[in-house]
């Protein structure tokens, strides 16, 4: 029998957990010996934010195009493909860090480009933005914001950021010059190009309650911020040659709509803003549709990286190489916009897979679906380099507002953090498809 004391010849210099690791957020719930300031549970998280605010809000949140098909597709898809953990691995230091054009971020996370925050939560981006910094995760700003873009730098401070556009129509470009100008100016590095919305889907959830915040001024702070789009709004008023009645008609028409004395005087006191609002909708969302060649002029127009979001098919995967994209985020906006749509993760694991793709050096990002950490590890080993977060962190916001997003992105680092420890993996560079199994029955 061996002796206690002869043992000691046998211990080794090792590794030791890293005391700053994103998982040691567990260590600091359990160490405080009191509960965290809400569930650490993502299927709760919706529950909560659902008792916090209004019915409308809530819905254009959570709501999905037609019957939810696609959202309920991207969510099950996650359940096809199975971890396929390995044992004696020393991952006891793990390094969960990416580089993305040229810039080194601690995690695979990116925050997601929500607009309209200030229906979930009175601080908006702005809480949003000093989470981001907080947690050191980037931010990627909605054209669609309730914050001006640079509110939102003044915010998000020395953080990373990254700025989305929803494109004006082709007769405007001269606003894409004047937001993209002053998202450089205010420190923005990637330009994140969303093709998937120039018509707003049919969404019930919305429809039922007659619920679009844009109309009455949410959403659109950046265009009623914005030099260019004043002038052109000026402009449009000036050439408005008709007769004081007949514009006092066309507001008698809009402020009996509501059907009560009290929708009136809603009406009436923001007739200005819903003016000025409709007129920047009519720029953004106009229901013009884009063209690949019409890229060549965003090219011009932004001298650092630029991300296509909403790419779903090898094709047009394919097409953003041609037209010298740095890359693509593979996306259908949370199933928000075309209804029976093939699931997030399935495009991904398509697109992931080609050669051609493959060999480019495309970046790969992937969106819809997120909400655990095996999900995040799912998405990495199919061939994304970072996953963006959507609505979790809105769900975090109308909760606990600027602590309920940094919350909601701990729980998700963590549990990150640990499934890579668990899978046996000393970086999410290791991860790739040996790593999976694929379940074919969809039912499971």
């Amino acid at each position: 029998m061996t002796k206690l004391a002869e043992a000691k010849k046998w211990n080794q210099d090792y590794d030791v957990p890293d005391p700053e690791a994103l998982s040691a957020y567990q260590r600091d719930i359990y160490s405080s010996f009191g509960k965290p300031i809400f569930s650490t549970k993502p299927a709760e998280w919706e529950a909560l934010a659902k008792e916090k605010v209004p019915e409308a809000n809530f819905g254009y949140v959570y709501g999905s195009a037609s019957s939810f098909k696609t959202y309920n597709a991207n969510l099950a898809a996650f359940d096809r493909y199975r971890l396929r953990p390995r044992m004696l691995v020393n991952a006891t230091r793990r390094d969960l860090s990416v580089n993305l054009f040229g810039t080194t971020y601690q995690s695979p996370f990116l925050v997601a480009p929500v607009g309209v925050q200030n229906i979930m939560h009175s601080d908006a981006e702005e809480a949003t933005a000093r989470a981001c910094l907080n947690i050191k995760v980037p931010m990627i700003l909605s054209t669609a914001a309730t914050r001006t873009i640079e509110q939102v730098a003044t915010a998000n401070g020395s953080g990373d950021r990254w700025y989305q556009l929803y494109w004006p129509k082709p007769q405007e470009e001269a606003i894409t010059v004047s937001l993209l100008n002053r998202a450089k100016a205010n420190g923005y590095k990637v330009l994140v190009v969303t093709l998937d919305t120039f018509t707003l889907a049919w969404r019930p959830e919305d429809l039922d309650n007659s619920y679009l915040p844009f109309l009455w001024g949410d959403g659109c702070q950046i265009g009623h911020s914005d030099p260019v789009f004043l002038e052109r709004y000026a402009e449009m008023l000036a050439a408005d040659t008709r007769s004081a009645s007949e514009k006092l008609a066309e507001a008698w028409d809009l402020i009996k709509r509501p059907g009560t004395p009290f929708g009136a005087l809603r009406l009436l006191a923001n007739a200005s803003k819903i003016k000025m609002s409709r007129a920047w909708l009519d720029v953004m969302n106009s229901g013009t549709y884009r063209e690949w060649k019409h890229l060549e002029i965003i090219r011009k127009l932004w001298d650092g990286p630029i991300v296509l979001k909403g790419i779903q098919s090898v094709e047009d995967a394919h097409r953003a190489i041609e037209y010298g994209m740095d890359g693509i985020i593979v996306s259908n906006h949370g199933g928000r916009q075309l209804d029976g749509a093939i699931a997030s993760l399935d495009a991904l694991a398509e697109i992931g897979a080609d050669e051609k793709v493959r060999e480019s050096g495309l970046t790969l990002l992937f969106d819809s679906g997120i909400r655990t950490g095996s999900d995040v590890l799912k998405a990495l080993a199919l061939g994304a380099k970072a996953v963006l977060v959507g609505r979790p962190y809105m769900y975090g916001l109308a909760i606990k507002g600027q602590a309920g997003v940094e919350h909601v992105l701990k729980c998700m680092l963590a549990d990150t953090d640990n499934m890579l420890a668990n899978m046996g993996k000393k970086s999410i560079k290791d991860l790739s498809r040996d790593d999976l199994q694929i379940w074919r029955d969809a039912k499971l």
